[in-house]
């Protein structure tokens, strides 16, 4: 699935409320972080959702379940301005419901189970055309245990088997492969050895995700906050995409973070051909989970003035392509186009004679 929305050059999203996604395995700590969200005073008005009960947490307490077992929906609201919700569905009624009885929020954070792909979840926020005008997916936020962090990703660092393990399993790996921002926990609980190894071993799996190393949780919430990951039009963060290292896996059934220089020359329908044939057509033999990038346009006049771009975006196999102004001077200058592939088994070669390919046809 794609969608090629071309918005005027006026178009803005500040009347949408941000929406982001916060992920992570079982014990990470991503309740410590809605607590301090919550409870911390920062003058936003921010709305918690929940889709996740364990024992001795405050919060989850105070949520009600049914003599059956069953989930009823009930709001709790702080005296800073913070509402915290349950959910009993894959949160889109809940967001809606919560929009219809509350009114506007200046963000909306949505957190997954512990064993939970944020792909999917991702996927709706983004796309979902009758959201769209209420929300947008602002970006999704993993947190890592600093402890127990390497043993979860052991399927990336190549310990444990495909075969015998298949992917499914390997949630942990596709929670940090799909994050716009990382926090890795509990760094007073390991040395600054193993801190050092696992900070080396997320960015062999992410490298365009900003990384905060934090006690606690506690990072400050502009950090974490109005990432504008899905958007592109106030940061698309064009130094970070350039100054990406040229990774490339040399071992096979690796995870990791490619970075693919586009020529020049390729034209809109080039790049959407391409696209499609190593995002649905399977001519690849990467498996691609998350795909952003640059792509400078030859000929913008049609969009109005000044110099443009198609910022792409990809989530396993769906596609945006939509175009942003260029405003950053360094870009400006050396123009360049590329794209972060993040995924399994991604080979340089392999992509390389992929866009040759949809080139020619």
């Amino acid at each position: 699935m794609s969608v090629d929305e071309t918005p005027s050059p006026t178009t803005t999203a500040d009347s949408r409320v941000p929406v982001t996604i916060l992920t992570g395995y079982l014990g990470s700590g991503k309740t410590t972080l809605l607590n301090y969200i919550l409870h911390e005073q920062h003058n936003k008005r921010i709305a918690v959702i929940l889709n996740e009960f364990g024992d001795g947490d405050a919060m989850e307490k105070s949520l009600a379940i049914g003599e059956g077992g069953e989930l009823f929906e009930e709001w709790l609201e702080l005296r800073n301005g913070c509402l915290c919700c349950s959910v009993k569905d894959n949160g889109v009624a809940a967001i809606e419901n919560l929009m219809k009885k509350k009114g506007k929020f200046d963000y909306i954070i949505l957190e997954t189970t512990g064993l939970a792909d944020p792909a999917p979840l991702a996927t709706i926020f983004w796309m979902d055309s009758d959201l769209g005008s209420e929300m947008y997916l602002d970006g999704i936020i993993t947190v890592v245990d600093a402890k127990f962090g390497l043993e979860r990703l052991g399927e990336a660092l190549g310990v444990i088997d495909r075969e015998s393990q298949p992917l499914s399993t390997g949630v942990s790996v596709r929670q940090v492969a799909l994050a716009d921002f990382i926090i890795l926990n509990k760094r007073d609980m390991v040395s600054p050895e193993h801190l050092q190894t696992l900070e080396e071993s997320l960015r062999l799996i992410n490298q365009a995700a900003e990384l905060h190393v934090t006690e606690h949780c506690k990072v400050d919430l502009d950090r974490i906050l109005d990432l504008k990951a899905y958007d592109g039009v106030e940061r698309t963060r064009l130094t970070r995409i350039a100054t990406i290292p040229n990774y490339q896996n040399h071992l096979p059934d690796r995870v990791g973070t490619l970075l693919l220089h586009l020529p020049p020359q390729l034209s809109r329908d080039a790049l959407e051909t391409f696209l499609q044939d190593i995002l649905w057509e399977g001519k690849s033999r990467a498996e691609i989970w998350r795909l952003k990038g640059i792509v400078h346009v030859l000929d913008g006049h049609d969009l109005g003035e000044g110099h443009w771009a198609w910022m792409v975006q990809a989530v396993n196999e769906v596609f945006e392509v939509t175009p942003i102004r260029i405003r950053d001077a360094q870009e400006l200058r050396e123009p360049a186009s590329r794209l972060i592939l993040i995924g399994r088994d991604l080979d340089q070669r392999d992509l390389s004679k992929c866009l040759t390919d949809a080139s020619n046809k």
